[in-house]
């Protein structure tokens, strides 16, 4: 490959974060930096309480990924953590009525790859003893489950080389064949899109929408539907325009309201 394409490769790599929430083994951490740095992503997203301890993050991590653990950034809230991103994609093995059926890490990459140039992308992993929980999984515009036989867990650690080694392996083959997909624009990030799926909600409930309780269940599906086609930070502003309008009028119909 000529230094261009490996300069582009590494571009892309670059724009990508691995973000692990409530890690429970600060060596996993390590080994998750050590396998970032490998593909040439270029930084890692601690969401938990308290920093874990830097040796034994340092001692997996080796001297090759040790400028990820400094830069380490930490938060309390996944929220905040994804914020300026415009594409999440989040792990889980559990099926339920809430989740919705995946595909396998090799089967999204198309997806993401429109994705590189114009967005931030996180790769969102959850802790080694039960994954992501549902409220964590509502920031994903897009969930894989990883194939395996019977047996459907894996180490933290194992996880995040699997999804980082199918990213990078995707980019270097559309970049080697100059078959790279045209880029998607400009996301929303994720700080514009909790702003306006606050505001669907508000809307839809006070037009009666919701019934019997099922508000999350409703809730969870339309951020899905949003999620998984990407709106521009004009889009978000267009449909919060039309819901700021329905709460309008239904101020203006109820007289009893100040």
């Amino acid at each position: 490959m000529s230094a261009a394409r490996e300069d582009t490769v590494r571009e892309l790599m670059g724009k990508t974060a691995i973000v692990l929430v409530s890690p429970k083994f600060a060596e996993n951490i390590g080994s998750s930096a050590r396998i970032a740095a490998n593909m040439g992503i270029g930084q890692l997203i601690l969401v938990c309480r308290e920093m874990p301890d830097r040796e034994k993050m340092l001692r997996l991590a080796t001297a090759k990924a040790a400028h990820l653990i400094d830069n380490l950034e930490h938060h309390q809230e996944l929220g905040e953590a994804l914020a300026p991103f415009g594409w999440v994609l989040g792990t889980s093995a559990r099926q339920g009525r809430k989740r919705t059926t995946v595909n396998s890490p090799r089967q999204l990459m198309a997806e993401i790859l429109p994705q590189l140039e114009n967005n931030r992308v996180a790769l969102l992993f959850g802790p080694e003893d039960r994954g992501l929980a549902n409220e964590e999984l509502r920031y994903c515009n897009q969930i894989t489950t990883i194939p395996t036989v019977d047996f459907s867990s894996l180490n933290l650690a194992q996880a995040v080389a699997i999804l980082c080694h199918e990213l990078h392996y995707s980019v270097l083959d559309a970049v080697s064949r100059n078959a790279f997909p045209k880029a998607a624009p400009k996301q929303g990030d994720k700080r514009e899109l909790e702003s306006l799926f606050s505001h669907v909600e508000e809307a839809l409930r006070t037009i009666g929408f919701f019934k019997n309780g099922d508000d999350d269940y409703w809730m969870q599906s339309i951020r899905q539907f949003l999620g998984r086609i990407g709106l521009k930070s004009k889009e978000i502003k267009i449909i919060r325009g039309v819901c700021q309008q329905l709460l309008w009028r239904d101020g203006q119909r109820r007289p009893d309201r100040p």
